[in-house]
């Protein structure tokens, strides 16, 4: 776990004035899709932020832009105030710092591999001075984290012996590898059975409290996003057109975008009693 003791302020993570355009050839003419236009936020390590928009509002293009998978047209993404760089070693210092747990746990694990091979790799990338055996240790207690337990019957299986909860559990983990500072958590939990969603969510929140950890929470879900953030971004088409603490945007909406989506998702009350409920039924074994 990290600390901030020494630091006057909390690490930041800072996207600042964001534009992605795609040009899309169609016979002799290009058009272009203004995908995120001038889109700037922050996240303090020890707070969650929410993205929350429909499909198609950009949110996964900014976090492709925020895990430098895509580049923006213009804009810049700083790291404690500092610009992150495009080279090479700039990257890999940027994603020691900056991990991504990818919508789809069926698909962002390698099915030919085991789950230590998946939590090994980032290891010895990012602590290259930790051994073979301290390695296999470290990716244990990477498993008893995210609760999989016990740790021994999980780490020498493979992606397709898991259930979906199970294998975005060993994402989890594979993101928490490096020691990153901030996490940007792309729809964690819409591939995943509704029973089980609430617990992944728990086990965020909770990593996100120990660690102190940033977490970047994008959903289309404004009822979970209130429960497990500090703060909403309400995205469409591209332009951030809401933002604020999560009590004020959700009990008092100020775009029509947002009260549109406020129609759509379950009633807050409800899936605050739901939470409370599963974590009653975890307590008691």
């Amino acid at each position: 776990m990290r600390t901030t003791e020494a630091r006057a302020q909390p690490p930041t993570l800072e996207a600042r004035h964001l534009v992605k355009d795609f040009h899309l050839r169609s016979g002799m003419r290009t058009n272009v899709l203004h995908a995120v236009k001038d889109v700037s936020f922050t996240i303090e390590a020890g707070r969650t932020v929410a993205l929350v928009g429909e499909s198609g509002s950009g949110k996964s293009t900014i976090a492709r832009m925020l895990m430098k998978l895509e580049n923006p047209t213009s804009g810049e993404i700083l790291l404690d105030g500092r610009p992150t760089g495009r080279g090479g070693r700039a990257r890999a210092a940027y994603r020691s710092e900056v991990q991504m747990v990818f919508q789809d746990p069926f698909a962002s694990l390698n099915p030919f591999h085991t789950i230590l091979h998946h939590l090994e790799r980032p290891l010895r990338i990012h602590h290259p001075g930790l051994s073979g055996a301290r390695v296999r240790e470290r990716a244990l207690e990477l498993l008893e984290r995210v609760r999989l337990t016990p740790s021994e019957s999980f780490i020498e299986r493979r992606p397709h012996e898991l259930s979906g909860g199970q294998r975005q559990r060993v994402a989890i983990a594979r993101a928490l590898a490096p020691g990153a500072q901030f996490i940007v958590a792309d729809e964690p939990v819409s591939m995943l059975d509704v029973s089980i969603r609430l617990g992944v969510l728990n086990l965020l929140a909770d990593l996100q409290r120990e660690d102190h950890l940033g977490v970047l929470y994008i959903t289309h879900d404004l009822a979970t996003a209130r429960h497990f953030s500090d703060e909403i971004m309400v995205l469409y088409k591209g332009d951030v057109v809401e933002r604020g603490p999560a009590d004020e945007v959700i009990l008092d909406p100020k775009h029509e975008y947002t009260r549109t989506l406020l129609a759509a998702a379950p009633e807050p009350e409800n899936l605050g009693r739901l939470r409370d409920e599963v974590r009653a039924e975890l307590a008691a074994g």
